[in-house]
């Protein structure tokens, strides 16, 4: 589908609005002149909130000090809990007699019961001062606001809205908090809850730029592909602005993800004209129906997870084991149980398919990779010893390698083994006879790190994760344990972290089903690389904390399992087979 494309004329805008509204379903603004309406006027006998400000010194951004707004309703109790929304860019927000004028439209609506008892937050982008008269300070607008990932998030909920939390009462459900902004703040607004549904449902973005400054073109890409997450979402934008492309791209995979959203289109370009002149009623959309629960959507047509049936209604994952310190090495054996390594604690687990946990094998050396082989023994990489072992079902050890640094490892049918050293950039290979000798090394353009190794469903292909990259490695397995044609295959989303450099996936553990699909535990969650290599499908992190390992398990193989940083085990129905690492299963041609 193109892009709506503008012109000079009156004929032709009103034309393409028409054209725009018939191919996606855009809501269009009917005036081409905006004014506020009586909802952003002050009205008599309408009780008025007060607002203070405050300055704010971080550490999540160090060094970066800001203004922030805090509005309090007229009609706000301590002893109820208050709904919460955040605005970006506060000073814009909180201004009487800017162009929004939102604490006015706060008190009228709130007074009409269009909206429940909120207290605004109106928070500044941060700003880093210079360090000397005639230096120019740093400001930290963009770092923050057009960044993807859990770093603004997480200071605006763990420092900004504590602090307001320590003097007024809260509500910690999501479903009471929203959050707004303009430009660059609507892109911020959108990562937040994106990032943290956990924190906000509600998203109210105006003239929102979701293009590549600093990665926010991925998100329509993500709402295809990521599991729904409970969001109202509200865009607008205007046909004179050139992002008015990028929003609707995002609304249109909203829609196809039948997300409860809505996409206002006026006639103006990147001003608040006709944003703050449909404020009130963007609000009243956004809050309508409180406090009734807003759900994960369902059944979208071009969303992957539920079109291509890899769950089935919204299961949960469940909590299957934890108080471990990092859980790591999923792995299966032929009845479906699962053993997992706690690495710190030099133990392994068995899980059975009913969810029993109990101690397998202590001292284990800081076993971290397991894998089954076809004789039946658990194979670990027992890296605190330097070797790999192999332990039979009464937990009997028997040294397999010494000498050697080692993280994952597979298994092929007559039980020859690769396995990573992370640290030395190679894969190693021991044949039958327990012969060693390393299948790649990386040159200067090779992997950064080597890490989670799995077979393709018929073990004609090597693929190894690197963690520090987007990229898994795929290589083809020769007669004689040789890998060749080594390429960066199959490609990961990521998240910005400018803490771990731009392009770090996280990628770790890896399996596959029968499908030749592959499922790599990340940062963003288990991500599902169909067998062209392509990023089509992406499961919810159920923690936290980083997810380390992924496996197939369950007497069906359709119970699938994740092993965290945090020191958890979880698992969930899927409706996707798994395989047996060690039996060779022939996948069906994929779509190219």
């Amino acid at each position: 589908m193109k892009p709506c494309i503008t012109f000079p004329s009156r004929y032709h805008v009103e034309m393409q609005k028409l054209v725009c509204a018939l191919l996606i379903g855009v809501t269009l603004a009917g005036a081409e002149e905006y004014v506020l309406g009586p909802d952003s006027q002050r009205q008599p006998g309408v009780p008025q909130g007060t607002v203070t400000k405050h300055e704010w010194t971080s550490k999540i951004y160090p060094g970066t000090v800001r203004d922030y707004w805090v509005y309090i309703p007229a009609q706000y109790k301590p002893g109820k809990p208050a709904c919460t929304m955040v605005f970006q860019d506060g000073v814009t927000f909180v201004n009487e007699t800017g162009a929004f004028r939102t604490t006015i439209v706060f008190d009228n609506l709130i007074h009409k019961g269009d909206m429940p008892v909120t207290i605004g937050v109106f928070i500044n982008p941060g700003v880093v001062v210079g360090g000397g008269p005639n230096t120019q300070s740093r400001f930290n607008r963009s770092a923050e606001y057009d960044a993807v990932g859990p770093r603004f998030p997480t200071f605006l909920i763990e420092e900004v809205l504590a602090e307001v939390g320590k003097h007024y009462n809260l509500s910690n459900n999501p479903d009471d908090r929203a959050i707004s902004g303009s430009s660059s703040g609507g892109n911020a607004s959108v990562n937040a809850a994106w990032t943290r549904p956990d924190v906000f449902h509600r998203v109210l973005s105006f003239i929102g730029g979701f293009t590549n400054l600093r990665g926010d073109h991925i998100y329509p890409s993500l709402v295809r592909k990521m599991e729904t997450k409970p969001l109202r979402i509200f865009l607008q934008d205007g046909l004179q602005d050139v992002n008015v492309y990028s929003n609707y791209e995002l609304g249109m995979a909203l829609r196809d993800a039948n997300y409860d959203y809505k996409l206002v289109i006026g006639t103006e370009g990147h001003n608040s004209k006709h944003g703050s002149a449909i404020l009130p009623e963007a609000l009243k959309w956004l809050w309508r129906d409180y406090p009734k629960t807003i759900a994960k959507p369902a059944g979208g047509t071009r969303h992957f997870i539920t079109n291509n049936v890899i769950v089935e209604g919204d299961p949960d994952w469940q909590l299957v084991s934890d108080g471990h310190k990092f859980t790591e090495g999923p792995a299966v054996d032929a009845h479906g149980n699962v053993y997992f390594s706690d690495i710190p604690n030099s133990r392994i687990h068995k899980v059975t398919a009913d969810g029993k946990v109990s101690l397998f094998r202590d001292n284990t050396g800081e076993a971290n990779g397991l894998m089954f082989g076809p004789d039946g023994r658990i194979y670990a990489c027992q890296n605190g010893r330097k070797r790999i072992v192999a332990y039979s079902m009464d937990g009997k050890e028997s040294i397999v390698a010494e000498g050697v640094n080692s993280n994952d490892l597979a298994i092929n049918p007559r039980g020859e083994i690769y396995f990573t050293d992370p640290a030395g950039k190679r894969i190693w290979f021991l044949d039958a006879k327990r012969n060693k000798r390393v299948v790649y090394q990386a040159d200067q353009k090779g992997m950064l790190m080597p890490n989670g190794i799995r077979f393709s469903p018929d073990h004609a292909f090597l693929m190894v994760a690197d963690t520090l990259s987007r990229w898994i490695w795929s290589f083809s397995v020769l007669a004689d344990g040789s890998l060749a044609n080594g390429v960066p295959f199959h490609r990961l989303e990521i998240p910005d972290e400018v803490e771990n450099g731009p392009l770090r996936s996280g990628a770790d553990g890896m399996t596959v089903d029968t499908e030749g699909f592959l499922y790599v535990a990340t940062k963003l969650g288990i991500q599902i690389a169909d067998p062209a290599g392509r990023t089509v499908g992406i499961l919810r992190n159920p923690d936290v904390g980083d997810l380390t390992n992924v496996v197939f398990a369950g007497p069906d193989l359709q119970t699938l399992y994740v092993t965290t940083g945090s020191g958890k085990v979880y698992r969930r129905p899927i409706k996707r087979k798994g395989t047996l690492p060690w039996v060779a299963v022939t996948p069906p041609k994929p779509r190219l």
